[in-house]
Formats: structure tokens, sequence, C-alpha cells
């Protein structure tokens, strides 16, 4: 891992952030972020989570332990349980027919106290808008967002 690669940046829905965060306060110690197809980070070691529209904020940030991706059958019965999708039935729904996905796994998540805006992120990494893929930064960028 790179000092370039230190960080990613995962987008998030409303949605899928408040359950993310109702799972970690139920003591669970490792989660994974479902994306559809092959995407996602292949190494970091931190994770940044932005939170799209209406919030439009890097909220939490996590420890990135692996990057799971392949059959969405055998990802579901491998991983299932760490993801804040409340069943199977769910998860296809969420995949949209795709037969391919990729579990994002992590631990020592955390909510940021001091949420970083959009504008912030914006004038540091020089973008307009935030990839849907999500986007890798470096070190120095993640201390910035989240001291």
């Amino acid at each position: 891992m790179t000092d370039e690669q230190y960080g990613f940046i995962l987008l998030s829905d409303e949605k899928w952030w408040g359950r993310l965060c109702e799972r970690c306060k139920s003591g669970k110690k490792t989660h994974a972020f479902v994306r559809r197809n092959l995407v996602g980070p292949k190494r970091a070691e931190k994770l940044l989570f932005y939170v799209k529209r209406p919030s439009m904020q890097i909220k939490g940030i996590a420890d990135f332990l692996e990057r799971v991706a392949g059959d969405f059958k055998e990802l579901w019965e491998k991983y299932g349980g760490e993801t804040c999708l409340s069943s199977f039935k769910e998860y296809l729904a969420f995949l949209e027919g795709r037969k391919k996905a990729t579990f994002i796994r992590f631990t020592n998540f955390r909510e940021l106290e001091n949420p970083v805006s959009f504008e912030v992120f914006k004038k540091l990494l020089g973008v307009l808008k935030v990839p849907r893929g999500g986007k890798y930064i470096n070190r120095e960028i993640v201390n910035q967002l989240i001291t």
C-alpha cells in the first residue's frame, strides 16, 4: 500500500448510512459494504464514508480489511451477516439482477464528530464531484479531512 492509496472514499445513500450506524451501535465489530459488480478498493488503510444528497458530507471512517468480489450467492453466504441488508431477498433487490458483487470489509468504524462538507473536500481534492466508484486519496488528505 502506498501513501497515494492510503484512503478510499466510498459513496453511500442516507438510507444505507443510517443502517450502518445502527448496526455499529449494536456491538458488531466487522462490517461489509456491498457494491454492485466488481468495484471498490483493492488496497487501502482507511475508508471514508461520503453520504450523498442531501448531506453531502464525509460522515465516517473505518479501517479497511479486504475487498472480496465474485459470485453474489457465495458472497452472501459467507459475509451476508456483516452487511446492513436485512435478508437475502433485500440483497437481491439491491443487486438489481447482477450476478457479481463486491463486499468491502472493514472494522473500527466510527462516525465523525465533525462531518466534512463537500465544499471542504472539493477544495482539498480539486474535484467537482465524488466519482460513483469511489476514489483513492493520499495519507496527507485523509489526515486533513479527519483531524
